[in-house]
């Protein structure tokens, strides 16, 4: 069972301009803790609809999923879900949700994840919890040094 994990960060950025970079998939790689991203179908707009992903999770290896995602109108967000996952994780959902204020964005970024092994669970929170904290230290870095 997947247990939504959270954490949010205030960016001195647009929200246009954080969800220039958070659909940018091909540069995850560049950083994010992600090995690999291929859009596989964009929408009519050129957003992309389905992005492949490979990652290394420590202690627990490989994994490779499909994510399959929805935009909120006016840049206040994306949610996504796995469509296949394999390897050490089974099943993902999450979303950005953007709230621009005064020439700068708060991004919460919530996160589940099931994984394909069996973990004490302190060690799926805290390993969740490091996950959402360097992904929105990376988005800031990304998005305010470029």
């Amino acid at each position: 069972m997947a247990e939504q994990t959270e954490g949010s960060i205030r960016i001195e950025a647009s929200a246009a301009e954080i969800m220039d970079v958070l659909t940018d998939y091909e540069a995850y790689p560049e950083w994010a803790d992600v090995k690999s991203a291929t859009v596989v179908e964009r929408a009519e707009g050129g957003l992309a609809t389905k992005v492949a992903f490979e990652v290394e999770v420590p202690v627990l290896g490989r994994a490779e999923y499909t994510l399959a995602y929805r935009y909120a109108p006016g840049d206040a967000g994306m949610s996504w879900v796995s469509t296949e996952a394999r390897g050490a994780v089974t099943n993902i959902t999450g979303e950005y949700l953007l709230d621009e204020d005064d020439g700068a964005t708060t991004v919460t970024y919530r996160l589940a994840v099931e994984l394909g092994v069996l973990l004490p669970g302190f060690v799926r929170t805290q390993g969740a919890k490091r996950v959402i904290d360097n992904a929105l230290e990376g988005l800031k870095r990304r998005v305010e040094l470029g």
